[in-house]
């Protein structure tokens, strides 16, 4: 038995989660991470907010799970919305809600729980498809293959985290893909499981004219994979199982 899958009081496993979205895009028209993600979410009744224009802290009462989402952001420059995007994702970890960071969302996750030192700009960015390995057995990543490729884009990433963050995968260029805050239910992903192959082949060429000269120094090497886009959605069910504390 995983730690993490000890009985939990006080949350009946029938009742349907209820997932508040962190919406970071600044740009919401242009750009939607975050909504890749809600074909996964079919199980939970879904509440976005969007951080970057939002001028007050969405409440966590009633919440069962919290997703933080990607966004054309990075955390080295910071923006006042980043603050109380780090008091409500340090508020759900205090409560013991199950909280989600994807890509920006992950990193935020480490500038909120341990400081803004430990995300660097990418010595080699990703952008296109990886091969990510898992290094640590966990509850997230229990119908996860490994190797298994997948969607990254990203320019920043997590680095040298101190305890209690553990590694959970790594890729070649970069050595922290997927994190978890101790045994908390506290996960962090840095590539785009939730992006499909046919939305890749739409979403790649445009960003890559999108930053330019950016994707010069970034790895875009790999083909997409052959198998089925369920990766994220086991992520998803593992995620939703996961109670917050009671």
């Amino acid at each position: 038995m995983l730690e993490d899958d000890r009985p939990r009081v006080g949350y009946a496993q029938h009742m349907r989660p209820r997932l508040l979205v962190l919406d970071n895009s600044g740009y919401p028209l242009l750009f939607r991470e975050d909504r890749a993600w809600f074909r996964h979410f079919r199980a939970a009744d879904i509440t976005v907010v969007n951080m970057p224009h939002s001028k007050q802290k969405p409440s966590l009462d009633g919440f069962t799970h919290v997703l933080a989402g990607g966004s054309e952001s990075s955390i080295l420059q910071p923006k006042p919305w980043f603050d109380r995007e780090a008091e409500i994702l340090r508020e759900a970890v205090d409560r013991g809600l199950p909280v989600l960071g994807s890509c920006f969302g992950h990193q935020m996750l480490v500038h909120a729980l341990s400081g803004a030192k430990y995300i660097k700009r990418s010595d080699l960015p990703e952008i296109g498809w990886i091969t990510v390995h898992k290094t640590v057995d966990d509850r997230l990543l229990v119908d996860v293959p490994s190797p298994w490729r997948t969607m990254a884009y990203h320019f920043d990433e997590a680095t040298d985290l101190p305890a209690p963050w553990k590694v959970l995968a790594h890729s070649e260029a970069c050595p922290v893909q997927i994190t978890r805050y101790g045994s908390k239910p506290v996960w962090g992903i840095q590539p785009h499981p939730e992006i499909s192959r046919a939305k890749a082949r739409v979403f790649l060429p445009v960003y890559r004219v999108f930053v330019g000269k950016e994707t010069k120094r970034a790895i875009c090497t790999e083909a997409p994979p052959t198998q089925r886009d369920d990766v994220a959605s086991a992520m998803a069910k593992r995620f939703l199982e996961h109670p917050p504390a009671g």
